[in-house]
């Protein structure tokens, strides 16, 4: 049984890399994977409405770039046979088994949002990525306000969340940033304007020559075919995209979302209710008493709520 990752896809072409030797072939895909029965248990199965909870289906599944796979080579075309359980499944980038992803913020144009901040964490959470914070464009902020801001980030800092302050044109504070790839498959997030591009292309600059080249061999626009593609960086990977700015939450019960929050788990256990506490208006509440008592920042606690209001009125899907 022969194991491989998934390192590009163009169109039902795949390059694989053999797990073992590191050997780079193409392969295709056998035409049994294309429907695949799951059980509700299985990481391809997704609640992707309110009304409808996971139960065992029939659907279509295809290999994306990031996915294990195995794979039989002893005919003439190699082909993939089965893909292996997902950690994880991104659909813009269209990638699987994502092991961190760089949250960029800008610093100032567009200012600073702790609102999309928690709404990234959440759902990061929810998906078990794990996140490291960029903050970009520090050139452009007055120092008092970059200190003002570094401060406000402290609590993120002290519950474990890395952040990095960085320049990309001058590429300042990108040297830094050199050990977080080591052994992992990274993306890029963040809302539109914070600087993805440069970041990336400060990291890679010949990224930007390689798919430029793909685009004039495709004979259009690289993204407006079915190509994703992994690129080596200091042992370990980088998506070829500058990644995904729309978030939504894929959340459909307001008590989920405590549960994507860490710092409130850990406290909850102090709760008179424990892990029933919405930390809302219940006596006893544990997470209110650190807000309070500003161990919690208040504006995080805030938006908390917000994200509870915005659960409850999501339009019903069917």
């Amino acid at each position: 049984m022969k194991k491989a990752f998934i390192k590009k896809m163009i169109s039902n072409q795949y390059t694989i890399v053999d797990l073992e030797t590191g050997r780079e072939m193409i392969a295709g895909a056998r035409g049994k994977l294309r429907y695949m029965r799951l059980d509700e248990e299985s990481s391809f199965n997704k609640q992707t409405t309110k009304k409808t909870k996971k139960e065992t289906v029939i659907i279509q599944i295809s290999p994306k770039v990031g996915d294990h796979v195995i794979y039989d080579d002893s005919e003439d075309q190699i082909l993939i046979t089965e893909i292996l359980p997902r950690q994880n499944d991104l659909q813009r980038p269209d990638v699987a088994n994502v092991d961190q992803v760089l949250l960029v913020f800008s610093a100032v144009n567009p200012d600073f949002s702790f609102h999309l901040l928690d709404k990234f964490l959440v759902i990061m959470n929810q998906e078990r990525l794990s996140p490291v914070l960029i903050i970009s464009k520090i050139d452009l902020i007055a120092p008092e306000a970059l200190e003002v801001l570094k401060k406000d980030l402290q609590y993120y800092l002290d519950i474990g969340y890395d952040i990095y302050y960085v320049n990309s044109k001058q590429k300042i504070g990108i040297d830094v940033l050199g050990h977080i790839f080591k052994n992992k498959l990274t993306v890029l997030a963040g809302q539109t304007g914070v600087g993805k591009s440069t970041l990336l292309n400060a990291l890679m600059p010949e990224l930007s020559l390689k798919t430029q080249e793909i685009s004039k061999a495709l004979g259009r626009g690289k993204h407006t075919t079915r190509h994703t593609e992994l690129y080596p960086y200091n042992e370990g990977y980088i998506v070829d995209t500058p990644g995904f700015s729309k978030i939504e939450f894929m959340i459909f019960h307001i008590d989920e979302l405590k549960t994507f929050y860490p710092d409130f788990v850990k406290h909850s256990e102090l709760c008179r209710f424990k892990g029933d506490c919405m930390h809302l208006s219940e006596p006893g509440c544990e997470i209110k008493r650190l807000v309070e008592t500003k161990v919690i920042p208040q504006s995080r606690y805030d938006i908390y709520q917000l994200f509870i209001e915005e659960i409850r009125e999501q339009k019903e899907k069917y």
